[in-house]
């Protein structure tokens, strides 16, 4: 069982040196980048990457062309701003040795935030397919949170995969202008209205879920931080929906 890993880039120097480097076992890592201006291309060709330019084709369908530009048919598939701890790179260099037994594998994605480890905040386990075969998995999702969909049974990993979120609440104000557009875009394509009462409700609601129900307050500041940016994103998504909607 030989593995292609992917990466999908756009100004990354910042990671992609770490994001590489934990995939050592990899029998071939491609770079997909769709026009870094900083130094990301030049990173990934010194630590031995294949890199491939490719116009922006959106999340799924640029991980797809990545796929499809593998040498091999099983593909792992991890953003640049991400990185396989020991365990989970052991896990998989034994199912090397053993063969799949499923078309695609999930393992808990572990993230930081604001220099802490989050745990809670419904941010962990927050299980992934990144491991699969391409002849019977894909990418999903036109405008934004991507999935795999595997055609099949799907197995779990045990090691976390570390994702290196917003180091600043700047930085993360950026992030979630930028997917609330996408996911407003979202909306308004699939004909989805959305009533007054759900501007007002909904982002309390989120609050509340995220910072009691899913005991954020146990990830402190960070997890406040989180509770307040999760309601923000819910109120924009639907003003922006309603902002850009034919019948407003």
């Amino acid at each position: 069982m030989q593995i292609t890993a992917t990466i999908v880039t756009l100004n990354e120097e910042r990671n992609i040196a770490r994001a590489i480097g934990s995939l050592r076992f990899a029998d071939e890592v491609v770079v997909v980048d769709s026009g870094s201006t900083d130094q990301t291309r030049e990173i990934a060709l010194h630590l031995g990457a294949r890199v491939i330019e490719e116009p922006w084709r959106g999340y799924a369908g640029q991980k797809n062309f990545a796929a499809c530009c593998a040498a091999n048919d099983w593909i792992l598939s991890i953003d640049a701003d991400e990185a396989l701890t020991e365990e989970l790179a052991a896990e998989i260099v034994q199912l090397k040795k053993e063969g799949a037994r499923f078309h695609g594998y999930s393992f808990p994605r572990l993230a930081q935030y604001l220099g802490r480890w989050i745990r809670h905040s419904g941010w962990y386990p927050d299980r992934k397919v990144r491991l699969y075969d391409r002849g019977k998995a894909e990418w999903v999702g036109e405008y934004v949170h991507e999935s795999v969909r595997v055609n099949g049974a799907t197995g779990e990993l045990r090691g976390d995969l570390l994702h290196y979120t917003c180091s600043s609440l700047s930085e993360h104000l950026k992030t979630l202008d930028r997917y609330t557009s996408l996911a407003a875009r979202e909306l308004v394509a699939r004909g989805k209205s959305v009533p007054l009462t759900r501007l007002a409700v909904d982002p309390a609601w989120t609050f509340f879920r995220t910072f009691v129900l899913q005991r954020g307050f146990l990830d402190g500041r960070q997890g406040l931080a989180i509770a307040w940016m999760a309601a923000l994103y819910t109120f924009l998504k639907y003003a922006k929906a309603c902002e850009n909607s034919p019948s407003r």
